[in-house]
C-alpha cells in the first residue's frame, strides 16, 4: 500500500473521540452486551485496542498516518453490538463510514477504517490490509480478568473462567526478529491451558494470518512457555 497516493485528512483520534455518536454507540454496544452475559467491550476496551493497534503500525515503522488510522479502527470496532452481536463488525463499518464521513475525513481513509472494521471478526474476517492486520491482533489480545462482569464466580462460563484467569496480557512486536508474541500469565488454579485454546483457536489462527500480512510471524507464549 504506497500512502502517498491516499488522499488523506487532518481528523484525528481525538476529534473521533469527541464526537457523540460514536461515544453514545460504545455506550450502549457495551450495555447490550452485559445484558446478553458478553464481557466487557466498553471504554476500557475500545481504549486498549485503539493504543494496541497503534502501536503495532508504529513499532514496525508504518506511516503515521496509518497508525492514527489502526488507532481510530480500534477505538470504533465494536460499535455495530447496538445493532447485535451476530455481524457486528459489518454493522460498525457501515455506521462508522457515515460519521467518518461527516466529520471530515476523506473517502480514501473512510474505506480504510471500514475495511479494517468489517474484517476484525473471526471466521469471516480477513487482515486486507496493514489497518485491518493491526486491529486484528489487538482486537483478539485482549484476554484479562477486568473484563469479566460477572461478579459470581460460581456462576462463570468458559469465557468468564478463562478471561478472569488472565492477570497479564501483552503483546510484543520485535521488528528486528519480525515476530508478534502475545504473552499471558493464566492462573491454572481458575483455568487450565486447554481450555483457552478451546474457545480462542480460531482467534489465534486469524493472529497468525494478520501478522503474516504484517510480514511477521505470530507466537503465543503462555506462563514463560511458547505454544505457538
Amino acid at each position: 500500500m504506497n500512502i502517498k497516493e491516499l488522499k488523506l485528512s487532518n481528523v484525528t483520534l481525538k476529534d473521533v473521540k469527541k464526537n457523540e455518536m460514536f461515544d453514545s454507540f460504545i455506550q450502549a454496544a457495551n450495555d447490550y452486551l452485559g445484558a446478553i452475559g458478553y464481557t466487557e467491550h466498553g471504554y476500557r476496551h475500545v481504549s486498549l485496542v485503539s493504543s494496541v493497534a497503534e502501536n503495532i503500525l508504529r513499532s514496525l515503522d508504518y506511516p503515521k498516518r496509518l497508525q492514527e488510522l489502526a488507532a481510530i479502527a480500534g477505538y470504533v470496532h465494536d460499535i455495530g453490538n447496538v445493532v447485535n452481536r451476530q455481524s457486528h463488525g459489518q454493522s460498525a463499518g457501515l455506521i462508522s463510514m457515515h460519521i467518518l464521513r461527516y466529520i471530515g475525513f476523506t473517502p480514501d481513509e473512510v474505506a480504510l477504517v471500514v475495511s479494517a472494521v468489517g474484517n476484525h471478526e473471526e471466521n469471516i474476517g480477513e487482515p486486507v490490509n496493514p489497518v485491518a492486520a493491526a486491529l486484528i491482533l489487538a482486537d483478539k489480545s485482549d484476554v484479562h480478568k477486568t473484563r469479566v462482569r460477572n461478579a459470581n464466580a460460581g456462576s462463570f462460563d468458559i469465557h468468564d473462567r478463562v478471561n478472569y484467569a488472565v492477570d497479564r496480557s501483552f503483546l510484543d512486536v520485535n521488528k528486528k526478529k519480525k515476530t508478534i508474541s502475545l504473552h499471558l500469565n493464566i492462573d491454572t488454579k481458575i483455568s487450565q491451558v486447554i481450555e483457552y485454546f478451546e474457545i480462542f483457536m480460531d482467534r489465534m489462527t486469524m493472529c497468525r494470518e494478520a501478522a503474516k500480512y504484517l510480514n511477521c510471524k505470530f507466537e503465543l507464549i503462555i506462563n514463560e512457555r511458547k505454544l505457538l
